[in-house]
């Protein structure tokens, strides 16, 4: 994964009160999966603090943006602009091009909250749905994600973290660094 061209991801809108959740969870989601930044939009930005105190601790590298203006972010990208929602087309039929199109350039994955704009479908090179049933955004990017790297997110190294998850069958272990 590194060394290919960047992966950021836009979290479109933010409702007060019912996203803090959820806008921060597209923003760890993107981090532990492989992208390598996320951009927060609007009210959301709020959310950029949590994101970043986890990067911190856990590892990253991981960038954390903000904008107030995320239709001109979509606008204004250079490289390829894939979309999620339920109405796109199937992401298992598109997502080999989509890979193709990502090696030679930046990727920029698009998640709403509430409405999203027609602008957003027009600017977006692909509008891909992971089912076509309702669902949770963040499940939508993880799949997406998951898709896009075939699997090789999941055997990522954090070699900046200042504490580790040590897997096992039972239990929660978590070291901090340099001990054993």
């Amino acid at each position: 994964m590194r060394g290919s061209p960047e992966v950021a991801v836009l979290r479109l809108g933010h409702r007060p009160g019912r996203d803090e959740r959820m806008t921060t969870h597209v923003g760890l989601t993107a981090r532990a999966l492989g992208a390598d930044r996320v951009i927060l939009a609007g009210e959301g930005t709020s959310r950029a603090d949590t994101v970043e105190d986890i990067t911190d601790r856990f590892g990253g590298p991981f960038g954390v943006d903000t904008t107030d203006s995320p239709v001109a972010v979509i606008e204004e990208w250079e490289g390829v602009v894939v979309h999620l929602t339920m109405y796109g087309l199937p992401v298992q039929e598109e997502i080999a091009d989509v890979r193709e199109a990502h090696r030679s350039g930046p990727l920029l994955v698009v998640v709403g909250a509430e409405k999203v704009p027609w602008d957003v479908y027009e600017a977006a090179d692909w509008n891909l749905a992971v089912t076509n049933q309702p669902h949770s955004e963040v499940a939508s990017l993880a799949v997406f994600l998951d898709r896009l790297f075939e699997g090789a997110e999941l055997d990522r190294e954090w070699e900046d973290a200042d504490r580790k998850v040590v897997p096992q069958a039972e239990g929660k272990r978590v070291e901090e660094r340099g001990r054993e």
